[in-house]
């Protein structure tokens, strides 16, 4: 910390200004809080705007630059969206706290509100990650899947300006930003797996700071960690990233952790899913990430992530 500030890295994007706001509110709240300032920090993401993410190369690409401001002690505190941060963390970070998620369904938006099925023949639909269209072209092979980069509000516009028929996007992000009314339907996560991690803010500092960390512990949420911690060691495992057609869900139900994943071919022909269930303990959890991951991989998910990258000339992480 700063003398008595402390200091929360974060882009400055609409919804990751929100999240950054949000995780200032929690803290605000406890007795004795320090002063809190937001640093303001652009990423390679944002560098790349026009350019599909599945053809940058490397990791991180929304949290790199945040990450070394933290280790570099410019900034105490750094917010992120949770599916953007890699599963291997920098060394000498930690993930403090995954707050309370929200919901971690994607979600499509037309302008007349047609949801999915009433889409026309050949509709053009919008978004920006592999696993979506993976999933879509399964759902709907007759769409045209055309990619979609920006903020949420340049999406909408896109989207408004007649660029597509539909979008999808994260339900938790549009939730955030007070935008659930433009939402046409939200996408079952049976056949839409979301995102790992999707709807989790990641909170992070230095692991050996002892006093931020004192700030941040109340933050965690019993019920996120246990999904994240099983979401990312399947992720982990299968060496998956946002260049592969992986989604993945954890709920917690009843004292047991239920994990699902799927592993989908681009064209949507081929699908591959495991699940499984664990006690409800962060090992416990991992474990079945684990699991889960292995079970794919011997239905053949390797060959297939292989086959999709190789296509698409991806880099392997």
């Amino acid at each position: 910390m700063s003398a008595a500030t402390l200091r929360i890295g974060t882009r400055a994007s609409q919804l990751a200004l929100w999240q950054a706001e949000h995780v200032r509110a929690l803290l605000r709240a406890q007795a004795g809080a320090p002063a809190i300032e937001l640093v303001h920090i652009r990423t390679q993401g944002d560098e790349q705007r026009e350019v599909p993410l599945w053809q940058v190369g490397g990791r991180a690409f929304f949290t790199r630059e945040i990450d070394a401001a933290l280790l570099a002690g410019t900034v105490d505190v750094a917010v992120h969206s949770l599916k953007d941060l890699p599963t291997q963390l920098e060394p000498g970070i930690a993930l403090a706290a995954t707050l309370a998620r929200a919901d971690p369904r994607d979600a499509l938006l037309s302008p007349d509100g047609a949801t999915l099925a009433q889409l026309p023949r050949g509709a053009r639909i919008g978004t920006s990650s592999l696993r979506r269209r993976a999933f879509l072209a399964r759902a709907r092979p007759d769409a045209q899947l055309l990619d979609l980069r920006g903020n949420v509000p340049t999406r909408l516009e896109r989207l408004l300006a007649g660029h597509y028929h539909a979008i999808v996007l994260a339900a938790a992000g549009l939730e955030r930003l007070g935008l659930t009314a433009k939402i046409s339907e939200h996408l079952a996560p049976e056949r839409f797996p979301p995102a790992v991690s999707q709807g989790i803010i990641g909170v992070c500092t230095r692991r050996d700071d002892t006093e931020v960390l004192k700030w941040l512990a109340p933050l965690d949420d019993a019920g996120s960690r246990l999904a994240a911690s099983a979401e990312r060691a399947l992720l982990k495992r299968i060496e998956g990233g946002c260049q592969v057609p992986l989604g993945a869900l954890a709920t917690v139900d009843h004292g047991r952790v239920h994990l699902e994943a799927s592993v989908c071919a681009l064209d949507g022909a081929r699908c591959l899913t495991a699940r499984g269930t664990s006690d409800t303990t962060v090992t416990a959890a991992q474990a079945l990430g684990e699991r889960v991951a292995e079970e794919l991989l011997a239905q053949g998910a390797a060959a297939l992530i292989a086959a999709e990258r190789s296509a698409l000339a991806v880099e392997a992480p």
